[in-house]
């Protein structure tokens, strides 16, 4: 048994754990469509659990990208409530042309050095399609940091494509809530650019 074989028996899945951090990154989901600042403190939690979960199952991008949640909830908790140096609420503002030029081909070229790396160097299932995952999420999640309303549509993307991979795994509870995820993003779009529109 291998290293990381031996530490993934030790941290096994309990019963309990998908539905527990499925459960409160439901509640940090509802709370971003909300717009609401406590999405980020359920997130951090809720990302925890799912490193947890997704470690157990072979998905290592998915665990980088649970960490790398957690940092960048931190980082959107602080960045919600200050505007240009102000304490004030950040409003929803539009993503220019500009920036979505560089976000777009930045997350192809890391979604495919990534894949190669979990390809070449790890037991990983479906390297490149978790590695997308992970990609648009990092995109997604930089955009709601900074309350960008085109957030939405990169999660309407990452979950088209983490609904079938965790079905894949058996992750039967998580792939039914990320599909609730998908079918929420463009609840989630819809109510930004009301909001956006009257600001």
């Amino acid at each position: 048994m291998n290293p990381l074989e031996a530490f993934r028996e030790i941290l096994h899945r309990p019963p309990w754990l998908e539905i527990i951090a499925n459960g409160v990154n439901l509640v940090s989901i509802v709370l971003a469509t909300r717009n609401s600042i406590h999405t980020w403190w359920t997130g951090i939690f809720g990302c925890a659990l799912f490193g947890w979960l997704f470690f157990t199952s072979q998905l290592y991008a998915d665990v980088t990208l649970q960490v790398f949640f957690i940092g960048t909830s931190a980082c959107g908790w602080w960045h919600w409530l200050h505007h240009r140096g102000r304490r004030v609420e950040r409003p929803v503002s539009r993503t220019s042309t500009r920036e979505l030029a560089a976000i777009i081909p930045a997350g192809i070229l890391a979604a495919g050095g990534y894949g190669w790396l979990l390809h070449r160097f790890t037991d990983a299932y479906a390297p490149f399609i978790d590695s997308s995952v992970l990609a648009l999420s990092v995109a997604a999640q930089f955009l709601l940091m900074r309350r960008k309303l085109e957030t939405w549509i990169f999660w309407f993307a990452t979950n088209s494509l983490a609904v079938p991979l965790f079905a894949s795994r058996g992750l039967w509870l998580t792939a039914f809530f990320y599909l609730l995820f998908w079918i929420n993003a463009p609840i989630g779009f819809l109510r930004w650019r009301r909001e956006a529109t009257a600001s």
